[in-house]
């Protein structure tokens, strides 16, 4: 098991290792990851790299895969714990991959190209400027659109499911690679990506609609959000998922837990399934509330929670 002192790679090796190979981006070694991530919490990460283009993230790759180098990729950090030992390995961050544009226009579709770095409410604006109708139900969601896909994010019986067309993944062993929207197994709050797998781009097919009535969506879901959410905290979003079509966040409000508090983690007022760092939260703050969080809720309604944010790293 790995512990905290132990490093999967240093500057040197590092170093060494990608001397023959073309790799631009930035690397930091030992890198906080509260840095990157939208609840401000998490240890170091034994190397940070944000490679700037597709070559150098495949040279990468096959570095990590044949030194059986661990490694995780972030996109925009929003639904994501990282664990106070930091992270054994290597962090690709893809922020660096954001192109994006209409790949396609027809009489009442567009076909619309986006890199997984791009952050999701760049969608949602273009396609509230445009009148593209089909991911009105996404505004206000945080993070990467390579994220969303991880994720099948959604909200308001919208998912980028039902969006998306296909996705283009890079992978040390198969190279570059598509697979469709039906390959992905994407289901509520889930995918099943192959293993190893790093989503580079996807196409999505958005509907033409009045642009009037889409701003009207997308700005009244947007209202709904601010009213309901605590979008201006530092939380990773939901943290369990809606059992059974069940709302976690109401089990867990009338199982009393709204304001509980462990250090500096506590639960929303606002919204019971959000978690927010009032400040110097910890991951083990934030675990051990989760963990009595769901003893409450098991025990008023008999309702065992479901993880929904990703949770990464080793214990400090």
């Amino acid at each position: 098991m790995a512990t905290k002192k132990q490093t999967v790679v240093d500057e040197r090796l590092w170093q060494k290792m990608v001397s023959s190979l073309e790799v631009h981006g930035e690397v930091k070694f030992k890198e906080p990851m509260k840095a990157h991530t939208y609840l401000q919490i998490g240890g170091e990460a034994d190397v940070f790299t944000c490679p700037q283009d597709t070559v150098s993230l495949e040279n990468i790759l096959t570095v990590l895969n044949e030194e059986r180098i661990p490694f995780v990729t972030v996109g925009g950090g929003t639904n994501i714990l990282v664990k106070d030992g930091g992270i054994y390995g290597v962090v690709i961050s893809l922020k660096n991959f954001r192109r994006n544009d209409i790949a396609k226009e027809e009489k009442d579709m567009v076909l619309f190209f986006a890199e997984s770095g791009t952050p999701l409410q760049k969608l949602v604006s273009f396609s509230r400027e445009n009148g593209y109708s089909g991911i009105e139900g996404l505004v206000g969601i945080p993070g990467s659109v390579g994220g969303a896909i991880a994720g099948n994010a959604g909200a308001f019986g919208y998912s980028i499911k039902n969006a998306l067309v296909s996705v283009r993944l890079m992978h040390s062993d198969k190279g570059i690679y598509e697979m469709s929207v039906s390959e992905l197994g994407l289901e509520y709050r889930a995918s099943m990506l192959p293993e190893g797998a790093v989503i580079l781009s996807a196409n999505m097919r958005l509907r033409k609609e009045v642009k009037e009535d889409v701003e009207k969506k997308i700005d009244s879901f947007l209202k709904q959000k601010r009213e309901t959410q605590p979008l201006s905290e530092m939380s990773a979003g939901c943290v369990f998922k809606n059992p059974g079509g069940a709302s976690a966040g109401r089990l867990i409000d009338e199982a009393g837990c709204k304001g509980m508090r462990v250090g500096d983690a506590e639960v929303s007022r606002v919204h019971a399934n959000f978690f927010i760092n009032k400040g110097q939260a910890k991951a083990s703050d934030f675990l051990k509330l989760m963990d009595e969080v769901k003893k409450k809720v098991m025990k008023v309604f008999g309702t065992e929670l479901e993880t929904e944010i990703r949770i990464v790293g080793r214990d400090e």
